[in-house]
């Protein structure tokens, strides 16, 4: 194991802005080191912290945690902050059970002021605290530290478009790597990119000013009176004008691993006292040759081989993301009205090869889901068949698109619900456990879960045949790759293992629980391949057959499949359901994560036992 002797003096912030000068100059290096050792064993998030060390360092010396309020957006970005902030020797236990967390978290350190776990929200918390503090008496900095793939969610633009006409004195940072988890999509994109190969403006605007100013006497009426010609050259040397006329100055763009030029135009930005852009320039995964040539991959990584930068322990089959992005090129061949749509998250979704292959079908909106699901329905309306994929926990953010543009209107809107259910390491932040109950409701609106890859296939298929929107929700991971014994058809169960006394109704991936736990009993399983419609005959069946019921799903069981079905067989069979409870679930493992919601296999087989004791007894 490696020596880090200036991490290990770090217990505090304090600690931090105590180094000496030939020590900060060391730390860079050794941050690096400590990161790619402690993410190679138990994963996380890399390239993205690889790229905002000395970033991280500027703001520490610049400003004063915990008094002064830094706030990471996306919060993966944080890591190097954790560190700086005391809680190097915490690392070892990343992202594992009872461990300290991937993201910023209020409960594990004074240091982390607002939680970031989905993107564009730094913007507006911190103009949030500014005018809590205004109106209690509080004085000091607050500062957004924003990724520039979080700039293409609309959500920050409302923020800017408040927090500039504020006069609140926010400090914006833009880490301008040019991506996000893949490469940055859209105009915000294009207008960085022109300012980063742009100087001409702030030579511009600082030698017009200094030179004014000097002039005898009238030098500073000169300097009023020509403010406006100002103003207007600007617009002829570059096109930097959307964040001053949003009402924001613009410092920069500076070089984000240089840390004295950094730590300048950080004070700077302090003493102007007036909403600020720090437009800051690095390379997501500098410093570990793996990464930095490719940052997407290593953006989230499992653990790794430091020498190689090879995965330890591949994945076993292909992942149900790749699946869905196979069976998209497939059906796309035959139809031209398929289309898909992501947002930011290309790879994540299985749709790169879709993106290749059908470029003029291809969306890529960035961190914008309710436009994506607005945009989708936009499609729909004009004969298209739009496939909106996005993870569980991101779809949450687009609620109101699903119900006023899409289902009000009974659009031809697919859902690709990727990471849907409890999704391990990454947290309650990113469980994907709410569709199911948000869904549910939904006029005209069906949810499917598949339990196997080929279902998954199949499922897909049948819903760009569909009227109306319809949703396919798959767990992180990979389903079993087993054949198809029973076609799919709208709303019809398949009984893999014969009513019994005792039934479980599964859903998705934790199907295989149930056989798993019914194994060596005569307890049914009921594999639920429709969450809506729900099968009525298949209910009716349970209901003559069965005493006892379990539901088990991979999502909050308040409101989701097993309260339905409850409510359909209230008074005639006893159901006990099984989900996921109120309490978030905190980073673990997906297995002991499913220990603790008691929906593991272990859980389950305990309570067939428990239901058959009861009846004897």
């Amino acid at each position: 194991m490696a020596n880090y002797p200036i991490i290990d003096k770090i217990h505090s912030c304090d600690d931090y802005r105590a180094l000496s000068a030939e020590e900060l100059r060391g730390l860079p290096a050794e941050i690096r080191s400590f990161l790619v050792e402690k993410v190679s064993k138990n994963g996380g998030h890399l390239a993205s912290n690889l790229g905002v060390v000395e970033l991280t360092m500027a703001l520490h010396r610049a400003f004063y945690a915990p008094v002064d309020r830094i706030i990471f957006d996306v919060g993966h970005q944080a890591y190097v902050h954790k560190i700086l902030s005391g809680r190097a020797n915490q690392f070892d236990t990343l992202r594992e059970k009872g461990g300290i967390s991937g993201f910023p978290k209020r409960a594990e350190s004074i240091c982390d002021p607002f939680e970031t776990g989905h993107s564009s929200t730094s913007v507006s918390a911190a103009i949030g605290i500014l005018r809590a503090d205004k109106i209690l008496g509080n004085d000091r900095s607050v500062v957004a530290v924003i990724g520039d793939g979080a700039l293409s969610g609309g959500m920050c633009f409302e923020a800017l478009n408040d927090a500039g006409q504020s006069g609140l004195p926010l400090i914006v940072v833009i880490n301008d790597n040019a991506m996000s988890i893949s490469r940055n999509v859209g105009a915000m994109s294009k207008h960085l990119y022109k300012i980063r190969s742009s100087g001409s403006y702030q030579r511009f605007k600082t030698n017009f000013s200094d030179g004014l100013k000097r002039i005898p006497l009238v030098g500073e009426k000169l300097f009023g009176i020509l403010q406006g010609i100002k103003n207007r050259i600007k617009y002829s040397l570059i096109p930097n004008v959307l964040f001053e006329e949003l009402g924001f100055t613009y410092l920069g763009p500076v070089d984000g691993h240089n840390v004295g030029s950094m730590t300048n135009v950080l004070m700077r930005a302090k003493e102007l006292k007036c909403p600020v852009v720090v437009h800051a320039l690095t390379v997501k995964g500098k410093g570990y040759m793996f990464a930095e040539n490719d940052p997407e991959r290593f953006h989230g990584i499992g653990s790794f081989d430091t020498r190689t930068g090879k995965v330890s322990k591949p994945t076993a089959g292909r992942s149900n993301s790749a699946v869905f992005g196979e069976a998209m090129c497939e059906l796309a061949e035959n139809d031209k009205r398929i289309a898909a749509i992501t947002a930011a998250m290309p790879s994540g979704t299985g749709l790169s090869e879709f993106a290749l292959r059908f470029p003029e079908r291809f969306f890529d909106v960035g961190i914008a889901e309710e436009h994506a699901v607005t945009m989708a329905a936009g499609m729909a309306s004009a004969g298209m068949r739009p496939v909106a994929a996005i993870y569980s926990t991101f779809l949450q953010r687009a609620y109101d698109q699903i119900i006023h543009d899409v289902c009000l209107q009974n659009l031809n809107v697919c859902f690709a619900i990727d990471r849907a259910g409890l999704v391990g390491e990454d947290g309650e932040t990113h469980q994907g456990i709410y569709d199911i109950a948000f869904l549910n409701n939904l006029h005209g609106m069906r949810i499917m879960a598949p339990s196997t890859q080929k279902e998954l296939k199949a499922m897909l298929s049948l819903a760009l045949t569909l009227d109306g929107p319809c949703a396919i929700r798959y767990n992180r991971g990979s389903l079993p790759d087993k054949s198809l014994d029973t076609p799919i058809e709208l709303g019809k169960w398949e009984e893999v293992k014969p009513i019994g006394r005792v039934t479980i109704i599964a859903e998705g991936r934790l199907v295989q629980t149930a056989l798993n736990a019914a194994q060596g009993t005569d307890a049914g399983v009921i594999n639920v391949r429709f969450i809506k419609p729900m099968d009525e005959k298949m209910l009716e069946k349970i209901a003559d057959i069965s005493q006892n019921v379990i539901t088990l799903e991979d999502g909050i069981k308040y409101g989701g499949m097993g309260s339905a079905i409850k409510e359909r067989l209230a008074g005639r069979v006893n159901v006990n359901v099984l989900g996921v409870g109120e309490e978030p679930i905190m980073h673990a493992s997906i297995a002991e994560q499913d220990e603790q919601c008691g929906i593991s296999e272990n859980a389950v087989r305990q309570l067939i036992n428990k239901l058959y004791q009861g009846e004897c007894e």
